[in-house]
């Protein structure tokens, strides 16, 4: 079954015959004989052809009958957003279901969300994806389970809890029915009691090229102080859920993995957590095919080549990015920074022993607490500060109002209807909270001044909005390169403009 790739099996079959590790992350190839399904990179002896199915989603491969090879292990393959080309529906109730939409709730509250009904979801994930949405949870909570009994030192009911399943006894049966055998029987180390504050540590891959260094610079540059730290090649952060906080801490290993440590006291976040990590750093992009698409505008082919790899870096909250780009209106990055550190150090949630690290001192205040929070004190005009104070008390009101419920144009008008949010940060709260791809703050004179003539003339706003429909569906992407080519060249800070907080 290719699904949603359409690729000609014999294209499929060459590329596990080569092992070629383009496709890994883009299709599963399922094994009649063994009742297997592999990564195309697996070392083992290649199938027969009249023995094999490709899957373009691991759900799929796992809800047609299949396991996950123990030698492959198809959970640490890159998730290259197998509903990259599908349906906006299914994009969006997909990035809902990663955020945990089915560890509580149903397909028809899923399916509510986003605007459709039961059976046409379940239609539409059939269609793209090969699996229903119950099918892609499940997969979900079974490879990160599988993953944390082969890379961790957890006992096993901390792995079901972690993982996410409801019971202990729903884990065991789960994987005697997948593996026929119990999920101890995977693991060849020994468990070990971990001890409160210790970290739990994964590793998460991508498809290469990735620019980390142009990653960490632009984390580097708008991290709050207290919230966010990026040293020794790290990015390291305070992370809230669920009235709990901790720490997390990323970095890269080897040309197409990061390691992630994560010290949470509620290990039943842990999905959750991935999920966001994957987002904020945008591990399931296909740069390769990004730039390919960016490069036919010769204004952006030496840009791509520069920056082979370059990312959109996402949010780790939704409530926080959105203060961030208020803040961001009018000033600099510098000055919003500080003022976000500000915001922290007064209204902050101070992290309690054994979670909090040298440098990581608070989680970031919570929608409830700033809307009632007095802001006056802070350095910026009325307005904006009513404009946070409306914005706290929207998420406060509705915290499902920066989730991906609708697509890109409606999301844009909801948060334009809020007070003080423009066209500029609503595109960019769509680009980094929302993950669209197509995003684009054509009122960014960053932007403009990036494209500007030889002659120094910029563009207008919607003269830069006609150039970039030659980038969709990735101007987002467009917009990170346009931004870091003024970087590059040692362009002076803009100040008094509308810029990306």
């Amino acid at each position: 079954m290719i699904g949603r790739m359409d690729l000609d099996p014999d294209v499929c079959y060459r590329a596990i015959q080569t092992r070629d590790a383009r496709f890994d992350g883009r299709l599963f190839v399922a094994v009649r004989t063994t009742g297997i399904y592999c990564r195309p990179v697996c070392p083992a002896r290649t199938p027969k052809r009249e023995n094999v199915t490709f899957h373009a989603t691991a759900a799929s491969a796992q809800e047609a009958g299949y396991r996950a090879c123990l030698r492959c292990r198809p959970e640490t393959s890159p998730q290259l957003g197998a509903w990259n080309g599908a349906s906006n529906t299914v994009s969006r109730a997909l990035a809902l279901i990663e955020a945990g939409a089915l560890d509580g709730g149903d397909v028809e509250t899923l399916a509510e969300r986003v605007g459709v009904g039961g059976r046409q979801l379940r239609r539409l994930f059939l269609q793209h994806l090969g699996a229903t949405p119950v099918g892609v949870a499940q997969t979900r909570r079974v490879l990160l389970a599988k993953q944390l009994i082969h890379e961790t030192d957890l006992p096993m009911a901390e792995v079901a809890l972690a993982a996410g399943f409801g019971s202990v006894r729903r884990f065991n049966e789960t994987f005697q029915q997948l593996y026929d055998r119990p999920p101890a029987a995977l693991r060849r180390r020994k468990a070990a009691t971990a001890s409160a504050g210790e970290a739990i540590s994964l590793t998460l891959r991508y498809r290469p090229p990735y620019d980390w260094d142009g990653m960490l610079a632009f984390l580097a540059m708008r991290a709050i102080p207290g919230v966010e730290a990026v040293t020794d090649n790290t990015y390291r952060r305070t992370i809230a859920l669920d009235g709990a906080a901790g720490t997390l801490a990323v970095t890269p290993i080897g040309g197409d993995r990061l390691s992630v440590a994560v010290r949470f006291p509620k290990p039943s976040a842990l999905p959750r957590i991935l999920a966001r990590v994957r987002g904020v750093f945008d591990l399931s992009a296909d740069p390769v095919g990004i730039g390919e698409v960016l490069s036919r505008d010769p204004r952006l082919a030496r840009m791509v080549a520069a920056r082979p790899g370059l990312r959109v870096p996402g949010a780790w909250d939704g409530f926080e990015l959105a203060v961030r780009a208020i803040l961001g209106q009018q000033i600099t990055v510098v000055q919003a920074r500080k003022l976000a550190g500000d915001i922290v150090a007064a209204h902050g949630e101070p992290l309690a022993s054994p979670w909090s690290e040298p440098g990581l001192t608070h989680a970031f205040p919570t929608p409830e607490r700033l809307a009632v929070a007095d802001l006056s004190g802070l350095k910026m005009p009325g307005a904006r500060i009513r404009c946070l104070s409306s914005m706290a008390q929207a998420l406060a009101d509705d915290p499902n109002l920066l989730a991906p419920n609708a697509g890109l144009p409606e999301m844009v008008a909801r948060l334009r209807a809020l007070p003080g949010i423009g066209e500029w940060t609503a595109q960019y709260i769509a680009m980094r909270q929302l993950r669209e791809p197509d995003a684009f703050p054509a009122a960014d004179v960053a932007l403009m001044r990036a494209l500007a003539d030889a002659d120094g003339v910029r563009p207008t706003a919607d003269q830069l909005l006609a150039q970039a429909e030659a980038w969709r569906p990735w101007r987002a992407y467009a917009a990170l390169h346009l931004w870091a080519s003024l970087a590059d060249e040692g362009a002076p800070p803009i100040r008094k403009v509308k810029r990306a907080a």
